[in-house]
This record gives C-alpha cells, sequence and structure tokens, in this order.
C-alpha cells in the first residue's frame, strides 16, 4: 500500500493552503501525489447542462467521465444509502501502482500518521493530545505540546515540512 500521510486540523486552520503549496515541493522530488480530501458539504463539480452532468442525473449510481487528460468517477447514493465515507474505501478506489504517497485532508479520527495543523490564536485544543497518531504538529508560532517528543514545523515555511515528509517516507516506511 502506497504510504498515506493526513492533515488534520480544524476547519479555517490552514490545511488545504498547506496542501496546495505542499504538493507542488513534493511533485518538485518527482513523487507522484494521491490526493483524498473528505468534505461534510454536498460537492458540484460537474456543470450543468454538460452531457456527463444530464447522464449522471438521469440516474446512474455510478459515472466515470473518461477524457485523454483526466477521468473522473462519480458514486451516487440514494437517501437510504447516504452514510460518512470510509477512508478504507476510498482508498481503494485509488491506482496505487501510479503513486507514490497520499495526502488525506479531513478524516481526522481515522488511525493513519497525520500532521496536525494548530494555530492558537484559534483558540482551538490539541488534537494530539488525544490521537496517538499524530507525528508531527504544523503551527504558525511556536507552541508546547501536549506530546513533548512531536516534532513541531513552521506552518509558514512549507518547504520545512516538506522536507520533513520526505524524510518521513525514507525513515518510517
Amino acid at each position: 500500500m502506497t504510504p498515506t500521510l493526513g492533515f488534520a486540523g480544524y476547519s479555517g486552520s490552514g490545511k488545504t493552503t498547506l496542501l496546495e503549496k505542499l504538493i507542488p515541493l513534493l511533485r518538485a522530488k518527482d513523487l507522484r501525489i494521491g490526493l483524498l480530501k473528505h468534505s461534510h458539504h454536498d460537492i458540484e463539480p460537474d456543470k450543468p447542462g454538460k452531457d456527463s452532468y444530464r447522464l449522471r442525473h438521469a440516474g446512474c449510481q455510478q459515472t466515470l467521465l473518461a477524457t485523454q487528460k483526466r477521468h473522473m468517477l462519480y458514486f451516487e447514493y440514494p437517501e437510504e444509502d447516504r452514510c460518512e465515507p470510509e477512508l478504507d474505501q476510498c482508498l481503494a478506489q485509488l491506482d496505487h501502482s501510479k503513486l507514490d504517497l497520499v495526502l488525506v485532508e479531513g478524516f481526522r479520527d481515522q488511525p493513519i500518521p497525520k500532521i496536525e495543523i494548530h494555530r492558537p490564536s484559534y483558540g482551538k485544543p490539541f488534537l494530539h493530545s488525544q490521537d496517538k497518531h499524530i507525528i508531527a504538529i504544523a503551527s504558525d508560532t511556536v507552541i508546547k505540546p501536549t506530546r513533548n517528543s512531536l516534532p513541531q514545523l513552521n506552518l509558514n515555511k512549507p518547504e520545512e515540512i516538506a522536507t520533513f515528509i520526505l524524510q518521513w517516507i525514507k525513515n518510517d516506511m
């Protein structure tokens, strides 16, 4: 299985912004990156009026839109079958033979290695005090974690976080 690393933090802490900066840095090191993002919101990535939208909304449970440049797979769940997605099922949908690393945003309570994104100015509690799977903390200020052995990373220096991830892949996998 491909190394999988989560990013956990409260809403608005900067997970997406950090990942947006990290992905090009990791790609520059020739890593093939997969991303899995969990959302509590309803999403509509397709455009109304397009063929794929019309056909998907005609009643298909699964729709694969395939082009030379990309494929998009949609799963539709009837009201009675809706539940929170499971990380393992989502990971199984990725083609791991073409990936070196899967980054996960969300799925905060899942037992995977994670970097905690923590901003003391938000007034939220640490996650790592309740989650033994957190392997480092990225913050915008110097903090005193409840587990002193956790590496502290500067949230404003994505290059430092990318270096940590590369070392983690090398040492822990």
